[in-house]
């Protein structure tokens, strides 16, 4: 199936990323050790085959305030129901397709008011470069990743 021209991803979720920032990278890194049923698929902001996906949600001129200092998540992409998760939303929403235990994990985090999950995403987000650095290029995915990039 094909989507806006993007192939592969079929009911899974489409996790957009900074590919320049240290921390997002060993994030996507620390995501795909874990789901081991194949629920994931990741791509930069930089990437031109998501500009459609991020134009459709008004991400852009729009809306600079979710450009890549957002963790973003594209849910039933393609589809009527398709829907864009943000910040900490988007975070918890990936935890919950992870083993145990981590949608555990993401239910207890999510009694936490998105205000106050919200607040602590956007400290971290405002830091990210200071604390981890910023790498001149998105890293390339090892052979067996390739599969799960755009």
């Amino acid at each position: 199936m094909s989507v806006n021209g993007l192939d592969g991803i079929g009911d899974r979720l489409l996790v957009i990323f900074d590919g320049h920032c240290v921390f997002c990278n060993r994030s996507v890194r620390w995501f795909l050790t874990r789901d081991r049923r194949d629920r994931l698929r990741f791509a930069p902001y930089e990437s031109p085959k998501i500009a459609g996906v991020l134009a459709w949600h008004g991400i852009g001129a729009l809306e600079p305030a979710l450009g890549p200092s957002t963790f973003l998540v594209v849910r039933d992409l393609g589809s009527p129901a398709e829907r864009l998760l943000i910040r900490s939303d988007g975070v918890l929403t990936v935890l919950r397709e992870l083993p145990r235990p981590w949608p555990a994990v993401a239910t207890v985090l999510g009694w936490v008011p998105r205000a106050v999950r919200d607040l602590g995403y956007r400290l971290i987000a405002h830091w990210r470069y200071r604390l981890w650095g910023r790498l001149e290029s998105c890293p390339v995915p090892t052979a067996e990743e390739r599969g799960r990039f755009l």
